[in-house]
């Protein structure tokens, strides 16, 4: 008798990912993984301007080329870390999320660590925080710092990243923008520019598809509103806002990407800069005090903007079990912390959840294919490179304010009226949009909620960890002063 082996792998595959269990399809799946890949492609492009760029205290580039061949190698470099994490990320964590090269903590180790060392040993601090990180998750003890935070300040996390994303959205498209006042909208106050009205089209595009519940919402604004830019730069020629310098040329041409179609289409990656690595060199060239405070400050950024990342989006795709716990944590947070081991290793910095993926889960991704899709998409960008750069800010980041109102709807299981959750979970909101970081935002919403409990007769309420948790916050937060005093910074 033939055995159908068809309908055993589909089924085996519907399985392992909870496809049916979850509400999706293969359609779906595939669809969220494109929106996410579109709205985080930018990576590819921005993460070698700020790691292929720097200098470190030889006057060296990455991989000790020239800074064109730089570039390119950490382009290479980031595509495809970014591509193999995200799928590993989809086999083993089967959870709609997609890593790449962190903002935030490029920019530390570009700007902060390889001025004072050889980038070799810059990228071995990143290589120890991720192998720290992964040993937490072993242990079960990132876990058990998941469980320990209570149930309002999860949903305050998710809400803060909500503003945190519709905040990203707003910069990257230039409607907001330093000034002064402290942050202006627009060009001097006032929406200037064809970028400006691309995004205006965009965001009011996709607001109507999403709220007459059109599927393919998210991803049918984002094509159409970068098709509309393709034809306004070619009639136009608004090209870019900033210079070769990084100083703003045209306040009002496009943010990153300028959308014209390439000369070239296909560019062949260049790998060199891959395996360049010094584990311990850091604390050779600047002591142990100081690389071991820079391996947990990384730490630490890398520890809680996955944890506020996975349950925001969780929540938001309503994956959570009935327990109110993320399937598959463990592997999800294994793959996480081994991510930023890759980073490092391939000379793009740590490698960590994106909340970019929030637009995929906004059109319908809830399992690990999606991330199939996006890390695929990735790896389909390193011969494709130039291709990446069609899509303009102004495209992508109508997304992302859509799906920052989306996961604002959390908001409602908040009890405001309850002062010692109240206002924890107010700072957390804020400080994320505010101080862009998702890492400070939890960091303050557990220092303040620890401190009320404790002031009011309360601590005994307050988890164990959690307090553990908050004073690795406090030093946290206390790093430039702890260092100053030690003689170190």
């Amino acid at each position: 008798m033939a055995v159908d082996t068809s309908t055993s792998v589909s089924t085996s595959w519907d399985r392992w990912f909870h496809l049916s269990a979850r509400g999706s399809t293969n359609g779906r799946e595939v669809r969220g993984g494109l929106v996410t890949f579109f709205t985080m492609a930018y990576i590819v492009v921005l993460n070698p301007l700020i790691i292929g760029t720097a200098q470190d205290q030889d006057g060296q580039y990455i991989g000790g080329s020239n800074i064109v061949t730089s570039i390119a190698q950490v382009t290479a470099a980031t595509a495809l870390c970014a591509g193999l994490v995200t799928i590993a990320m989809g086999v083993f964590g089967r959870f709609p999320v997609a890593l790449a090269a962190g903002l935030g903590i490029n920019g530390v180790v570009a700007f902060t660590l390889a001025p004072h060392m050889s980038w070799a040993d810059a990228m071995g601090i990143v290589v120890l925080e991720g192998l720290l990180i992964s040993i937490l998750v072993l242990t079960g003890f990132r876990t058990a710092v998941f469980h320990a935070v209570p149930e309002h300040l999860k949903y305050a996390i998710g809400v803060g990243i909500g503003l945190f994303i519709t905040i990203i959205g707003f910069v990257d498209a230039g409607i907001t923008r330093a000034g002064n006042p402290l942050i202006s909208f627009g060009d001097n106050g006032a929406l200037r520019g064809w970028p400006a009205f691309t995004f205006v089209f965009g965001l009011l595009l996709t607001a109507v598809l999403v709220a007459r519940k059109v599927r393919g919402a998210i991803l049918i604004g984002i094509v159409t509103t970068t098709l509309l830019s393709i034809v306004i730069e070619a009639i136009a020629h608004v090209g870019p806002r900033f210079g070769p310098d990084g100083k703003v040329a045209n306040p009002n041409g496009w943010s990153l990407n300028v959308p014209s179609w390439p000369s070239s289409v296909v560019a062949s990656p260049d790998f060199g800069a891959i395996g360049h690595v010094s584990l311990f060199g850091g604390f050779a060239a600047i002591g142990v005090i100081a690389a071991a405070l820079a391996v947990f400050s990384l730490m630490l950024s890398d520890f809680f903007d996955t944890m506020g990342t996975v349950f925001g989006l969780a929540n938001e795709g309503e994956i959570l079990t009935e327990e109110g716990e993320v399937p598959h944590l463990e592997a999800i947070l294994l793959v996480d912390s081994l991510a930023a081991v890759a980073g490092g290793v391939a000379n793009t910095s740590s490698n960590t959840s994106y909340i970019e993926s929030a637009s995929g889960v906004g059109e319908g991704a809830r399992t690990g294919i999606a991330s199939l899709a996006t890390g695929a998409l990735f790896l389909v960008a390193m011969f494709f490179s130039p291709l990446v750069t069609i899509v303009p800010h102004e495209a992508a980041a109508p997304a992302l304010v859509v799906v920052g109102f989306l996961m604002m709807t959390q908001i409602r299981h908040i009890d405001f009226t309850d002062y010692e959750i109240g206002i924890p979970a107010f700072l957390t909101m804020v400080l994320m949009p505010f101080t862009y970081s998702i890492t400070n935002g939890i960091g303050a919403g557990f220092v303040t909620y620890c401190l009320i409990k404790a002031v009011n007769g309360k601590a005994r309420e307050v988890p164990a960890l959690l307090w553990v948790v908050s004073a690795a916050f406090v030093v946290y937060f206390a790093y430039d002063p702890i260092t100053q005093l030690l003689g170190v910074g």
